[in-house]
């Protein structure tokens, strides 16, 4: 899961989810989560299956619908901590199917991994507009925190920018992902590309 995360948002987007996940994999991405939360089960599924498509040969999850990763033969979802109980999601999918745990403080860092979880997401990272129940900023401190003490993929969102994403990747995040900073922007595939060079230059400074 080293470089640019990708998830869709298709209120902030200028060219819809379809064109977004086309880029993304275009700029060598690879994972893809598509989350929605506004869409009708039939509307999300066709969409999603779609997606599945493209994203084929590269990780494709879904935010939280155990039932629609299943239906589209996804590689596993992406759970909140208000959204599917893992033991359940797991139960439905399967143990060979992918399953990420978005966690906001060390205890819940410690309990997915405990649970089984492959990959954690530490939200928010910085303030951010993208998602109203984000909670408050936790900073790259608890990325450092995680690292320390909890052997699972960090994945780090929220307020990520172009000018903070290297001070977040050198905190020990395997990912990044930032929203608003490029699927609202022209250019997604570009705009990936420089969150991807970060990495690139990161691994060359570090000991």
């Amino acid at each position: 899961m080293k470089g640019y995360y990708f998830i869709t948002d298709a209120h902030l987007s200028r060219a819809g989810n379809i064109s977004d996940v086309r880029s993304a994999v275009a700029a060598g991405v690879k994972v893809v989560q598509y989350r929605v939360k506004d869409l009708s089960t039939k509307i999300m599924f066709e969409e999603a299956r779609e997606l599945r498509e493209i994203c084929r040969g590269i990780t494709f999850l879904i935010n939280d619908r155990a039932d629609i990763a299943l239906a589209v033969k996804a590689d596993g979802v992406h759970l909140g901590q208000e959204d599917l109980p893992y033991g359940i999601a797991r139960r439905l999918l399967g143990k060979d199917k992918i399953i990420g745990i978005t966690v906001h403080n060390l205890k819940e860092a410690q309990e997915a991994q405990k649970l089984g979880a492959d990959y954690l997401s530490v939200s928010p990272v910085f303030p951010t507009v993208t998602k109203k129940d984000a909670g408050r900023p936790v900073g790259i401190a608890l990325i450092k925190k995680i690292k320390k003490q909890v052997s699972l993929p960090i994945i780090a969102i929220g307020g990520i920018t172009l000018s903070n994403a290297a001070e977040v990747i050198e905190a020990g995040a395997d990912g990044i992902c930032a929203i608003s900073e490029v699927v609202a922007k022209p250019g997604v595939k570009e705009q990936i590309r420089k969150f991807q060079a970060l990495f690139r230059h990161s691994l060359i400074s570090l000991p």
